[in-house]
């Protein structure tokens, strides 16, 4: 009986781990510097312009997450002009449940841009199925770029 009992609680403390480890989020919200940084770090070929937050709102498809506008605080988002699927976007939310809400808009988004360019851009489409989406805190941090493996060392 003893060692059901251990056995369960350690399946309990495995699954309490788990679940810290699901849905991408982290305490430490991400910033504008380590979007900057990313930026200047090379990962990107092509020059990305500034969108903003009524652009991106739409552009991603928000609304279908269940979020209001005004639950987007913020937005520091960079895209390219057309020449690749590169992209940067840290995106401010109220609050976590917020930003939760919108990684499946997000996901859906790079989805639909691979899909639309396997046929037209078929060398871009790798960047968009490796790209990185992740939630902290009130924040989501989406990096469209050929190298995610350095985006993920820039954060640390």
């Amino acid at each position: 009986m003893r060692e059901k009992l251990l056995c369960l609680a350690a399946a309990a403390a495995c699954l309490t781990m788990l679940a810290g480890c699901g849905g991408g989020t982290s305490a430490q919200p991400y910033t504008q510097e380590q979007a900057q940084a990313i930026l200047n770090s090379g990962v990107f070929t092509d020059d990305l312009e500034e969108l903003d937050s009524d652009t991106i709102w739409a552009l991603y498809g928000l609304e279908s997450g269940g979020l209001s506008r005004e639950a987007l605080t913020e937005s520091f988002v960079r895209r390219s002009s057309g020449a690749t699927c590169e992209e940067l976007a840290l995106l401010t939310f109220a609050d976590g449940d917020a930003a939760q809400a919108a990684l499946a808009p997000l996901e859906t988004y790079l989805q639909d841009q691979a899909d639309s360019n396997r046929d037209y851009r078929p060398a871009e489409v790798p960047k968009l199925e490796n790209a990185f989406l992740q939630a902290a805190d009130n924040t989501v941090l989406m990096v469209v770029s050929g190298d995610t493996q350095a985006v993920e060392e820039l954060l640390g």
